[in-house]
């Protein structure tokens, strides 16, 4: 007699005679090359990133209303209350990760509770295939909405438009009972862009291929929320690998910020569902039609890959792809190693395209499940050129290996169990700010705890707030900002103090009132001209630089804050307040022309800091102001990498053009993701 699991196919005799593994959840660790993510910045970001996944009015108007809405909703003003994490570098040292293993006698699952509760390895044991895309090192790079992002596994992203600022988080986590008897692993915190709780439930039924995922994300509040989710999936890419998914048209985003609907497979000469096909990053957002069963898989040469299916909710599907062009392969290779396969992703969300937030009614809750399993298809049919039959073929195999109705029954099982509590130890901890919230709101969320315990240094000035009305003055740097409307009326009711009014005029900024958040600084720095004030006050004026005097009122501003950290900083080799400063005041000076004192404050940064690629770049545009440019051509010579350099900045390339004019850009400082202007 032949057994299968939920969602595993019948076995053999001769493999019911392997010694079975009981599904589990445990600990364990995973020693990887790894660069450190550093100290978070000590400034608030108070201007918006610049998010590549946005569009101009009159592009809006040409698209179909619902999703012309979706994306003109709730845009992100910037990524406060979460610190900008732009302190590591691309030094590696082997180092040890704590994971969390799931496992049955199909499946091996290995999850990172400290990093965003990514997904890293899902192997399958019959095949003995890896059906991920596994990083072999921890590299962070400027991909997040607050910076450090890493590449590689599953990525749980929720927030807004781009990569969440969760990704280098710790969650929760705790063991529970999961929807078969087994066990299931909770990860669980606190999204603190849109002030939404969440889970993901992860099991691996005894005898299934596939990981099963079940997710909630809930609006506590009275008002709605705009909510935004898209899982991430890292697949293993060569010139072989195509991805399939049921749909013939696709909406394709390039980082021209151009949004068009175009046909699948084939546009523009080439079948675009082979990732390498593509000379330049981009995204293809596909029409799934109302009713089909929602999947996506990327399949190999022989026809064998990774298949990603769920509920109905989880709407969209996306294909995100590098290209075969210098820039998209500079990316793959300072994301890992040079040498090392590259990757695409596919991936899956709430919305049609990853420009919308979706609208979630006061006290409601979105919840899906997923499934991620290995799929075999015939290579012929696959790649073929008949896309109807290629996809039909894989939808069928699919339904062979998993069918749509067995997803729906998880789904069904599962959906009692979202409220259980978790069971004995936590396996890891996240971080305080959800029980804060909770503290405030008085909120009650069965299933995700955030226990008072969890309380750290970062909230206590905030409790105190909270319990006696008064924000704790005096003790140095004024540590994160809260800036919900809820903390603000906090901060208005509190007593005078030169911290207090300066977190009001952060979240009197955010929330859009500049000229009261000025004069919120101007309090404070009457009382106190603290660094950070007068930081604050400065980018007020760059934001409405539209006279010199600003500027120079700014730069005024950046460089007295810059001296005054120097001076109160001589002997620290990595003082963040210091560096964040001159990486700001640098620029400031330059466009004010004043460029001896952009000199001087650079050169008030340690040696360590100088050697940093970002100060070496700052130094070689000071270089230029000073009509230096072979010594600015020096410092290209010699070797640039700017350890943060943001997803799409041009900031090298432009720099190099004024530097070497009329010479090409070299192999590893392109990191173009359009055409050149023109092309």
């Amino acid at each position: 007699m032949t057994r299968g699991g939920p969602g595993g196919r019948g076995r053999t005799p001769s493999e019911e005679s392997e010694a079975l593994v009981a599904t589990t959840v445990r600990r364990s660790t995973l020693t990887l090359p790894a660069a450190p993510a550093g100290p978070a910045n000590p400034l608030p970001t108070l201007l918006p990133l610049d998010e590549a996944h946005t569009l101009d009015e009159r592009q809006r108007a040409a698209l179909p209303a619902d999703m012309a809405r979706q994306i003109g909703y709730a845009p992100l003003r910037s990524p406060l209350p979460t610190p900008l994490l732009d302190g590591y570098g691309r030094t590696r040292t082997p180092t040890t990760l704590d994971t969390l293993v799931l496992e049955n006698d199909r499946l091996r699952a290995t999850v990172l509770p400290a990093l965003g509760g990514r997904v890293h390895s899902l192997f399958h044991k019959p095949t003995g295939r890896e059906l991920l895309y596994t990083n072999p090192v921890f590299q962070p790079a400027n991909f997040a909405l607050n910076g450090a992002w890493f590449s590689g596994g599953i990525e749980w992203n929720i927030g807004a438009t781009g990569h969440t600022p969760l990704s280098c988080a710790p969650l929760h986590a705790a063991r529970l009972p999961a929807p078969d008897g087994g066990e299931m692993l909770r990860l669980w915190e606190w999204e603190r862009l849109r002030d939404t709780p969440f889970q993901v439930d992860l099991w691996l039924p005894d005898g299934a291929d596939f990981l099963y995922v079940g997710v909630r994300v809930r609006n506590p509040h009275d008002r709605p929320v705009p909510v935004y989710w898209w899982s991430n999936i890292a697949v293993p890419e060569d010139e072989h690998t195509r991805v399939l998914v049921p749909a013939d048209e696709t909406w394709n985003f390039s980082y021209e910020r151009k949004l068009r609907r175009i046909p699948v497979p084939e546009w523009d000469g080439a079948d675009r569902m082979y990732p390498l096909r593509s000379e330049y990053p981009g995204d293809y957002f596909y029409e799934l039609p109302d009713g089909t069963r929602r999947w996506i898989a990327s399949l190999d040469g022989q026809g064998r890959g990774l298949v990603q299916t769920s509920t109905d909710l989880l709407r969209g599907r996306k294909l995100f792809v590098w290209g075969h062009g210098p820039g998209g392969r500079r990316w793959q290779s300072w994301l890992t190693e040079p040498g090392t396969p590259g990757y695409a992703e596919i991936q899956a969300g709430l919305a049609r395209t990853q420009l919308e937030h979706v609208r979630l009614e006061a006290g409601e809750e979105f919840a899906w499940l997923e499934a991620y399993g290995p799929l075999e298809t015939e290579a012929g049919t696959t790649h073929g050129t008949d896309w109807r039959a290629a996809r039909t073929h894989a939808a069928g195999r699919l339904e062979e290996a998993l069918p749509r109705a067995a997803v729906d029954a998880a789904y069904a099982g599962w959906r009692p169990l979202a409220d259980a509590a978790p069971e004995g130890e936590p396996l890891a901890a996240g971080s305080g700010w959800g029980a804060l919230e909770v503290a405030r709101g008085g909120y009650v969320l069965p299933g995700t705890p955030f226990p008072e315990e969890s309380l750290g240094d970062e909230q206590q000035p905030w409790l105190e707030l909270l319990m006696t009305g008064r924000f704790p003055e005096g003790g140095g740097a004024p540590g994160p900002s809260l800036v919900s409307d809820a903390w603000r009326d906090q901060l208005e009711c509190a007593p005078d103090g030169p911290l207090t009014h300066y977190h009001l005029g952060v979240a009197q900024w955010h929330a859009g009132d500049r000229a009261q958040a000025v004069r919120s600084w101007e309090r404070s720095a009457a009382a106190a001209p603290e660094p950070w004030t007068l930081r604050a006050l400065a980018v007020a004026d760059l934001a409405e630089a539209g006279t010199g005097v600003r500027r120079d009122r700014a730069a005024d501003r950046l460089l007295t804050a810059a001296e005054t950290a120097a001076e109160r900083e001589p002997s620290c080799a990595d003082g963040q307040l210091l560096v964040a400063l001159v990486r700001e005041a640098v620029p400031a000076l330059l466009a004010a022309g004043r460029v001896s004192e952009a000199r001087r404050v650079l050169e008030r940064l340690p040696a360590a800091q100088r050697a940093r690629g970002r100060f070496r770049l700052l130094h070689a545009r000071v270089l230029l102001a000073e009509g230096e440019r072979g010594a600015a051509r020096a410092v290209f010579d010699a070797g640039v990498e700017v350890d943060d350099l943001r997803e799409g900045d041009e900031v090298l390339t432009e720099t190099w053009s004024a530097v070497c004019a009329g010479e090409p850009l070299p192999a590893r400082y392109d990191f173009r993701m359009r055409p050149a202007s023109g092309a």
